[in-house]
């Protein structure tokens, strides 16, 4: 059954008369010293469309901030959690232990740790299965002895247990909104970090993806890093290997990073977790390729429970965040991609064939063949701030400079250094891409740009698209192309510049108008449209409530509409935690969202008051069983 958690009585906390937009005169709002010097006021244009108070697409009243270690929500909704970390999966799984006893062994069967993004797959009006990604583990919760770090292999075999995908079946209780895990299920499966995954694609079999364990460069044990995700139309699931060079380490003296190592941000001396002091798979020096297997994008089948997962290779590789899928009007598979690490890029991947909807099975080579571009973005010829124009560059080998003569010797060597190679042709360094969504009645894809704290150092100089020097708040960009999701040029703008206008009234960080005192955020992350064209907003930032956070308080999600430029306040979640994940049922009347790491600042027990708090996928419905968010 699902567990009713503790939820903030939201009544009180909603504040009709702090809901005035923070405009200046004649309709601007003036930035004090944005790009050196001055005052420099931004037309409303520079934005969404007006911001305006009652939206007709936001049908609920916006919360105020909450610094309280439980869910805060919307008056007429409650929260349930469907399930959290360590609960049995498949079957013979042991329950979990609150002291952390648990072994690797029973890791293995249960649901993973720290939950990020998921899809939701519908079977029928009563049935589906969710595919559920588990980034990584807080170890002080995982191990029984409460250290950062593993103390032995099996510490090591718990950790890589707890990281990959979970895939758990679900059924519907009556016909109510409300969802139960189903056990035991045939769907029901855990990939780990020592499940067997095939490559295909450009790299496949290439010589840098070769070791001891794999000669012939097709068959890779694990995921782990496992961030956002992407839904295929052909019913397949997409996860995201992101923070991947975290894993890996050498104690070896006098082993050197390599220049595409460092690329990677490699810190061979401390990695964030030591699986390589006892798992050799991990350690560069004794094996330097296993590196070069990870940070790609991986399909799996969520209803064939047999299947191998697949590595795409031709979508690239770097720091995966999400996979925004879509279909152009011409019938091709579109990708959208984020790179998060600051300074990197944002990417587009064309399938070559066109989508076959009557017969799905044609369409599993799609992520095969096909072209992956990186995103220019220039300033608008006018002058006119925070919009302009862009292109995609195709990271295509034998073009755009990707030449033998500058370290590229085929397609595969293009894809397994995508930073390298967009890097090389001139792609715009951002502010950490995030998620991508797109709009599904206009086509338009929506990016977070989380945060940037070293723009405007050396090297990193703010540009068009990411103004700010020092950038705490970060910001939503959006890009238009003219309907025609394989075009190879654009138009953007910027959805919203966040900001504070609590600790900032005037200046570079009060944020653009439709960023007020009572929605003010930072570090806007997870992204989604719901099919009204709602695009709701989730955030990983810095949750101190103090300085210039002040008014700000725990994690959230928010719900912005696209033509209004109004955002208001939906959800807030308990202390330290990230709001991450967003999967919707088809009728959209029962929303799925994680609250992943609550209490990394060993401040939490949620969600039930444990002395281990656990990520745990949150269930959320209307009371009156309505569309959510209408």
């Amino acid at each position: 059954m699902t567990s009713k958690i503790n939820v903030l009585n939201t009544d009180r906390l909603v504040d009709p008369s702090r809901r005035k937009l923070l405009l200046g005169s004649a309709g601007t709002v003036g930035l004090a010293g944005f790009l050196g010097g001055g005052v420099w006021s931004i037309p409303r244009l520079a934005f969404a469309d007006t911001p305006a108070e009652g939206s007709k697409l936001l049908g609920f009243k916006g919360i105020v901030a909450s610094s309280e270690d439980s869910i805060a929500i919307t008056p007429g909704y409650r929260a349930d959690v469907l399930i959290s970390w360590g609960e049995p999966l498949v079957s013979g799984a042991a329950n979990f232990d609150p002291a952390g006893n648990n072994t690797a062994a029973d890791q293995e069967k249960q649901f993973g740790d720290n939950n990020d993004g998921m899809s939701f797959f519908p079977i029928d009006d009563h049935h589906a299965v969710m595919a559920i990604n588990n980034e990584y583990v807080n170890e002080q919760y995982l191990f029984a002895h409460g250290g950062t770090k593993a103390v032995s292999l099996e510490d090591v075999r718990k950790s890589q247990a707890a990281h990959g995908v979970s895939i758990v079946a679900v059924k519907r209780i009556g016909d109510s909104p409300r969802w139960v895990v189903e056990r035991p299920s045939r769907y029901n499966r855990r990939i780990t970090a020592n499940t067997e995954i095939h490559f295909s694609g450009p790299a496949a079999g290439h010589d840098l993806l070769k070791t001891d364990a794999d000669p012939t460069g097709m068959t890779v044990l694990g995921t782990f890093g496992n961030c956002a995700n992407g839904k295929t139309p052909w019913g397949t699931y997409l996860t995201c290997e992101e923070n991947f060079d975290t894993y890996f380490g050498t104690h070896q003296a006098d082993y050197k990073t390599t220049p595409e190592q460092k690329r990677y941000s490699l810190k061979v001396k401390d990695p964030e977790r030591n699986w390589s002091d006892f798992d050799d798979r991990f350690d560069v020096a004794k094996n330097p390729n296993e590196f070069n297997r990870y940070g790609w994008v991986v399909e799996i089948d969520p209803m064939d429970p047999n299947s191998t997962p697949i590595k795409r290779t031709a979508l690239g590789r770097f720091k995966h965040e999400n996979a925004a899928v879509t279909v152009a009007k011409n019938g091709h598979l579109v990708v959208y991609m984020g790179d998060d690490e600051r300074g990197e890029f944002i990417y587009k991947y064309v399938s070559t064939d066109k989508v076959d909807s009557a017969n799905p099975a044609n369409n599993r080579t799609l992520l095969d063949n096909g072209t992956l571009y990186v995103a220019q973005f220039d300033r608008d010829a006018a002058g006119t701030p925070l919009k302009g124009t862009g292109r995609w560059i195709a990271l295509t080998f034998g073009d755009n400079g990707l030449t033998a003569e500058n370290g590229f010797h085929s397609q595969a060597e293009v894809v397994i250094f995508a930073r390298k190679a967009a890097s090389h042709v001139g792609a715009t360094r951002m502010d950490r891409p995030e998620w991508i969504a797109v709009n599904p009645h206009d086509g338009r894809a929506y990016c977070t740009l989380t945060n940037n704290s070293r723009r405007g150092d050396e090297g990193m100089p703010v540009n068009a698209a990411n103004p700010r020097p020092h950038n705490i708040y970060g910001q939503i960009i959006r890009w238009d192309e003219k309907d025609d999701a394989t075009a190879q040029v654009f138009d953007w703008d910027m959805y919203a510049l966040c900001g504070n206008p609590i600790a900032h009234p005037e200046g570079i960080n009060r944020g653009s108008p439709n960023i007020t005192a009572d929605n003010t955020f930072n570090s806007p992350d997870g992204l989604g449209f719901d099919q009204d064209g709602r695009l709701w907003i989730l955030t990983d930032g810095n949750y101190s409530n103090k300085d210039d956070f002040a008014g700000q308080g725990n994690n959230q999600m928010l719900v912005g509409d696209p033509h209004s430029g109004e955002i208001r306040r939906f959800m807030v979640g308990p202390k330290s935690c990230e709001l991450t994940g967003i999967a919707f049922t088809p009728d959209y009347k029962t929303l799925f969202v994680n609250i992943q790491h609550p209490g990394e600042k060993k401040d939490s027990h949620f969600p039930n008051n444990s002395p281990r708090p656990r990520s745990s996928v949150i269930m959320i419905t209307r009371e009156d069983g309505g569309v959510i968010g209408a």
